[in-house]
């Protein structure tokens, strides 16, 4: 596994308020941005607003407030394959899958894992989000 954190997602209640609260920090919405979701740049990593009902739902997770703080990191990887392997890797280590490698609804691959604590990891293969050489994802404009 190539150590990175690439995105990290903080599930809201209200993402138009959470969005206009960080454009007034001065961050800048990413093109790939929609009404439900928004991705800004911040240095080296990316940071997501996404509904905290939805990004509880994707996990399997009923309550949103329960065990589940409302946000996700996640590793982007350079192809489809290394989801699944570095799955291994994190579940050898002693981390646990929360949901196994599968296809997403918009068309990449992701496993979603938990680390000892209970942190909230998605691995993910974008193939619309490719990574360059030091690790980092190329948004959209």
């Amino acid at each position: 596994m190539e150590p990175r954190l690439s995105l990290v997602t903080l599930g809201v209640a209200d993402v138009p308020r959470a969005r206009a609260f960080y454009e007034r920090l001065g961050f800048r919405p990413s093109g790939a941005s929609k009404p439900d979701v928004a991705f800004f740049r911040a240095g080296g990593v990316v940071l997501a607003l996404w509904s905290r009902t939805a990004l509880a739902a994707e996990l399997g997770l009923a309550d949103p407030g329960g065990g589940f703080a409302g946000v996700a990191l996640a590793h982007n990887v350079r192809t489809r394959e290394d989801v699944a392997s570095v799955t291994e890797a994190w579940d050898a280590a002693g981390g646990h899958v929360v949901k196994a490698p599968a296809d997403t609804f918009w068309g990449g691959h992701a496993a979603w894992l938990a680390d000892p604590d209970g942190h909230v990891w998605e691995i993910v293969w974008n193939p619309r989000w490719p990574l360059a050489a030091d690790g980092s994802l190329a948004l959209p404009s």
